[in-house]
């Protein structure tokens, strides 16, 4: 597979190999457009077509963003744009026939930080358990999400906002037209993400215009914190931000705003939600916006009505996000995953798991199965140093004290059982896998959950877990 015909072009990578087999990488290829000059604060455009071939072995830039203050200085560091709408291919397939399930990796970060191209999710370790993984970049913040009255106006559907969520379809409809090209089947295509990345899917499941671009869908750890903004309230907050940029009087304020750099305008929203006092939100003031075109309603209230998109799903949390002592979540996110367990449509196709394996030096530190610690072993990171480094300011907030783990052979266990469930449920809706694992889908008589924690456990209980955070805070 020394070159990929794509839509748009040829392009050529690179090989690597791992325990004896073979894989193909692509990083940085673009689906879209440059969202710049003009194209800001537009839905994403085709990108444009070239001639002769295109090296594909570098990765993009991360999406134009402020940094996270819980990142690494390394992470904190990194150069960002807003020409970010490429995507990355790691591929097992021998040939272009092969038909391999498809992983496409939404990343975290809220809707305001992160990007698709960390080593801790582009390793080769989920590739080789037989799917083909995409991770995506797209834009974020105040250029992904941000509404205005003068963009609805300019609409055809009289919207502004969720261009980050557009940025994901667009993404899909690129897998669709291209990813038999690399060996994988464009109707067998799992959506999956974590945190943000989870909210990402969420988004997806519930929207119309997302019909028929996925197939099957993976949460992990995003379906709590979600508080979409009506399309009014948020183009209020886009007026208020043109008059902080001291354009709102001008002739055509859209272009003017356009004009200005985006390091500009990522200072002018550092100082906007100081003002209102949102500085230290995860989410900050753009958030998914309820436009009632690409988002009808909230995402929960349409799992309970019976409108969203149906496919099988898997439901992710950490049992440290439930106690903490970092950052606990799951309270809420398990009340709202049990309403999707049990939404109209669901039929038995969903699954819930909780994530409680931790490395045995970060035990016994009192360190907790914090959130994102999970990916470590669905993307087989686990001796990935980097991958650890970046993310170790959450790890120490859970109790971790030792900049590094020390991995053990149980760790490894559970690392290559979670790949090959996830590969799996790609590959059938289903994760259950002979002499491994047998989970029956969540129903509300047998309230089934897997309980990962130095092997896999069926549990019943799943939603009485809800009640923990609860019941400790009481204590005295």
């Amino acid at each position: 597979m020394d070159q990929v015909k794509l839509d748009t072009g040829l392009i050529s990578g690179i090989k690597a190999s791992q325990d004896g087999q073979d894989f193909n990488i692509f990083r940085g290829i673009p689906y879209a457009a440059p969202p710049v000059g003009d194209l800001r604060w537009e839905p994403p455009q085709p990108a444009a077509a070239w001639t002769g071939g295109r090296e594909c072995t570098n990765f993009s830039i991360q999406a134009a963003q402020f940094p996270d203050m819980n990142a690494s200085e390394k992470m904190k560091a990194l150069p960002s744009s807003e020409d970010c709408l490429y995507l990355n291919v790691i591929t097992p397939a021998k040939k272009a026939t092969d038909k391999l399930p498809v992983m496409v990796w939404f990343h975290g970060g809220g809707t305001r930080y992160g990007n698709g191209n960390l080593p801790l999710t582009n390793s080769l370790g989920l590739p080789g358990h037989g799917v083909i993984l995409v991770t995506v970049n797209h834009r974020l913040g105040i250029f992904g999400l941000f509404a205005d009255p003068i963009l609805s106006r300019k609409s055809p559907h009289g919207v502004s906002g969720n261009y980050l969520f557009l940025d994901l379809m667009a993404s899909l409809q690129w897998v669709k037209n291209n990813i038999a090209a690399f060996g994988g089947d464009p109707d067998n295509v799992t959506i999956f993400g974590q945190s943000g990345g989870g909210i990402k899917v969420l988004a997806l499941m519930t929207s119309p215009q997302a019909e028929g671009l996925f197939h099957k869908a993976i949460i992990q750890s995003g379906g709590n914190y979600l508080d979409p903004y009506w399309l009014k309230d948020l183009e209020k907050y886009g007026e208020q931000f043109f008059a902080k940029l001291g354009i709102a009087g001008e002739k055509d304020p859209l272009a003017a705003a356009r004009k200005i750099p985006f390091e500009k305008i990522i200072e002018a929203e550092q100082a906007f939600n100081v003002e209102l006092g949102r500085e230290y939100e995860f989410m900050g003031p753009w958030c998914l916006v309820i436009d009632e075109w690409f988002m009808p309603g909230s995402t929960l209230d349409i799992f309970e009505s019976g409108k969203w998109n149906k496919a099988p799903f898997m439901v992710v949390g950490n049992l440290g996000e439930i106690t903490g002592p970092s950052m606990a979540i799951a309270d809420k996110l398990i009340n709202n995953y049990v309403a999707m367990l049990a939404a109209p449509g669901a039929n038995s196709n969903g699954y819930a798991i909780i994530f409680d394996q931790v490395p045995d030096t970060w035990r016994q530190e009192g360190c907790v199965s914090a959130h994102g610690m999970e990916l470590h072993y669905v993307f087989g990171s686990l001796d990935v140093k980097e991958a650890w480094e970046a993310h170790f300011g959450g790890f120490a907030l859970a109790g971790a004290r030792s900049p590094l783990p020390t991995i053990s052979s149980t760790d490894r266990k559970i690392s290559d059982a979670m790949m090959t469930m996830w590969a799996q449920f790609a590959r059938t809706g289903n994760p259950n896998v002979k002499e491994l694992l047998e989970l029956p889908a969540w129903d509300r008589t047998g309230d089934h959950y897997l309980y990962i924690k130095d092997s896999l456990q069926v549990k019943s209980g799943y939603s009485d877990l809800a009640k923990i955070k609860t019941i400790q805070a009481s204590m005295p």
